[in-house]
């Protein structure tokens, strides 16, 4: 069988799973793919082969002794450069932490394990995962594999560029202010934001993070099928007692009617046209597959969300970050934060303090209005994805991308899953639609992008453009 690396991971953990092929094709095969196109890409930073190639001869010995090997039995799957991984650096893409060797796994990498995957390497991330643009001094720039001139998106570039140009077919990424969600739109495949507590996580060869990431921060999955995303996630969630925040939450909630709300411009937000016209389009997607869409003039309050959400990321500790960032020396990294201070400096006691209680209320409102609706359909940017590196062109563009993303930003503060579906090309730029649920419906948001993504054109790895 060709180009094993083309195939779902649904596709491939099955063909595995019967002994049609190995867990070592897959491994090869997967491995000659890196080996073909991370050169153009950079987005993988780290692997190593002969590590690869014992984890599929391992999962192929449990098929033989008649084991369960797991969901997702043999499937070459991507990490992100800010977890643990034993004998790996947890970089978070930072020369300081280049000798920060992992002793033990994350939580994700061993969850991921005893579902059978095998990891096939580790993806990179903008210094300190600040940015939605992947560069940094350690391991250098990604590039998005459909079109080099525009972003891979951040922090998880690397992981939306892989899983893109087909290196691995589940791809780990973080989320705390679009992370997962903005590379899935900017590569034009899947990435699912799972609410706070369902993916547990810690990285044991660091300092323990402070409340503002504890509380909306998450790992979840970037894949080219909204299936795969399923998969990954019901891998990924297994409990850890490592992680205090981890929820035993069922991955299906009681049945709820199809009721979508469809929003174009949420609280001010003024999309391009080519943005609203995708939403609308997902609309109509959902309709045609037995949903009902009611469009809506606003949505609960998002954009004060997205403002304390800023003030959670980077106010809490800010004098700290700008101390390691000026250490590290990151253009990025700088410029994140000195464009921001005005926003989030100070943040005293009071102000944190202030900011938590609007937290409950403003979760309080998104939890009521999804009492109404199972689904909320909306941007995930303002914007088509960006020229790569936009935000350190000068102070316009640097306002302009941290005000085309406010969709993204806001949602964490509550907690909520979202799920950016690929909906197709703007000539060879991806464009795609954010879906929202209630908390720890991860099922309502994939129920419907499944519905999006089967009115489409499925997406498929990509050789990348030169």
């Amino acid at each position: 069988m060709q180009d094993l690396w083309r195939l779902s991971a649904k596709e491939l953990a099955a063909l595995i799973g019967t002994k049609k092929i190995s867990a070592m094709e897959a491994a090869t095969a997967a491995l000659a793919r890196l080996d073909a196109v991370n050169p153009k890409i950079n987005a993988v930073v780290d692997h190593r082969p002969e590590d690869v190639l014992a984890q599929a001869e391992a999962i192929d010995a449990a098929i033989a002794r008649g084991e369960d090997a797991g969901r997702l039995a043999g499937v070459p799957v991507t990490v992100k450069v800010n977890i643990d991984q034993q004998g790996f650096a947890t970089t978070n893409g930072l020369k300081l932490q280049r000798d920060v060797i992992a002793k033990t796994n994350s939580p994700v990498i061993d969850n991921l394990r005893k579902a059978g995957a095998v990891i096939l390497g580790r993806t990179n991330c903008p210094a300190f995962s600040y940015r939605w643009f992947t560069t940094n001094l350690i391991h250098g720039d990604t590039k998005n594999p459909r079109d080099p001139g525009i972003t891979p998106g951040g922090s998880s570039g690397g992981a939306g560029a892989a899983v893109a140009a087909g290196i691995g077919h589940v791809a780990h990424g973080t989320d705390i202010a679009g992370s997962i969600r903005y590379p899935a739109y900017a590569c034009g495949v899947h990435g699912l934001r799972p609410t706070l507590g369902r993916v547990a996580a810690f990285n044991a060869a660091l300092p323990e993070r402070t409340i503002g990431p504890q509380i909306s921060a998450v790992s979840g999955p970037l894949a080219r099928t909204i299936g795969d995303l399923r998969i990954a996630l019901a891998a990924m969630s297994s409990q850890d007692a490592r992680d205090p925040w981890w929820v035993p939450a069922p991955l299906e909630g009681p049945a709820r009617a199809k009721r979508a709300a469809l929003c174009l411009a949420p609280d001010g937000l003024e999309p391009v046209a080519e943005v609203k016209a995708a939403v609308a389009d997902a609309g109509k997607r959902l309709e045609r597959a037995g949903w009902t869409v009611e469009e809506i003039v606003n949505t609960p309050p998002l954009r004060e969300a997205a403002e304390l959400q800023t003030k959670l990321w980077l106010g809490d500790g800010y004098e700290a970050q700008l101390e390691a960032a000026e250490r590290e020396g990151d253009p990025g990294a700088l410029s994140c934060l000195r464009g921001n201070k005005a926003k989030v400096h100070p943040f005293d006691a009071a102000a944190f303090s202030k900011t938590l209680v609007r937290r409950a209320t403003l979760t309080r409102e998104w939890q009521l209005f999804f009492e109404t609706y199972a689904v909320l359909l909306m941007p995930v940017s303002g914007e088509l994805p960006f020229p790569d590196g936009l935000d350190r062109r000068d102070d316009a563009s640097f306002a302009r991308v941290w005000r085309a993303q406010m969709p993204q930003i806001g949602i964490p503060f509550m907690g909520l899953p979202g799920l950016t579906v690929s909906t197709g090309l703007v000539g060879r730029v991806p464009v795609g639609v954010q879906v929202v649920s209630g908390r720890y419906r991860e099922d309502l948001c994939l129920s419907a992008g499944e519905a999006i993504e089967a009115a489409g054109t499925p997406s498929v790895p990509v050789d990348p453009v030169g």
